[in-house]
């Protein structure tokens, strides 16, 4: 039996490999870790925070991304894939792939039952630590609720749940208001909000 390690890779070395491979990995500390697919509930979720962030912001400065666009934060050393990407400002790339965005304004992840600690601790303080960015919301895929954590002028952040189809999503980092019933459009839930009346 081996015992050899894994040599880790450099950032570089892991930026060759991933626009090369068929598949999609983050890196994070000299290793990868190979992306899985999506269930229906999330891919259409997705889908709808897509179609509605684009529509929404089409006359203006920002740009949205699907979950194809790599961030990198810097400050972490983390190289992911959210589910859905807003930038703002003039896009700062890594290099001139252009595929590696460096200042999101807005990051978005979808979670499922298996994604959701992560997504809500320690994904959250990788992505805190990005300077330009000024929201991040996370969608619950097995019921309509959002939590929308916005940054304010002196750092710290504020949360603004909404739950129901009934209700609007706002995104203060974007001065959006989005109704659930198009963040969830065609999306069957399994269960209810237990926190919805």
């Amino acid at each position: 039996m081996s015992t050899n390690p894994i040599p880790l890779l450099s950032e570089q070395e892991y930026l060759d490999q991933e626009r090369k491979a068929s598949f999609k990995s983050e890196y994070f500390g000299g290793e990868t870790f190979v992306m899985g697919g999506a269930k229906r509930a999330r891919n259409l979720i997705v889908t709808n925070l897509i179609r509605v962030l684009s529509n929404a912001l089409l006359d203006g400065p920002c740009e949205v991304y699907p979950c194809d666009m790599r961030v990198q934060i810097e400050a972490t050393g983390l190289y992911t894939y959210p589910d859905v990407v807003v930038a703002c400002d003039e896009p700062k790339f890594r290099d001139d792939q252009l595929d590696t965005l460096q200042n999101p304004t807005l990051l978005i992840e979808v979670a499922s039952e298996s994604t959701e600690a992560y997504d809500r601790g320690t994904n959250s303080r990788h992505y805190r630590r990005i300077p330009s960015l000024k929201g991040y919301v996370l969608v619950a895929q097995d019921r309509p609720a959002v939590e929308s954590f916005t940054r304010g002028d002196d750092h710290t952040w504020t949360l603004r749940e909404a739950g129901g189809l009934e209700n609007e999503l706002r995104i203060d980092a974007l001065k959006l208001n989005l109704p659930m019933t198009e963040v969830y459009h065609r999306v069957q839930f399994d269960r209810p909000d237990p926190l919805v009346k």
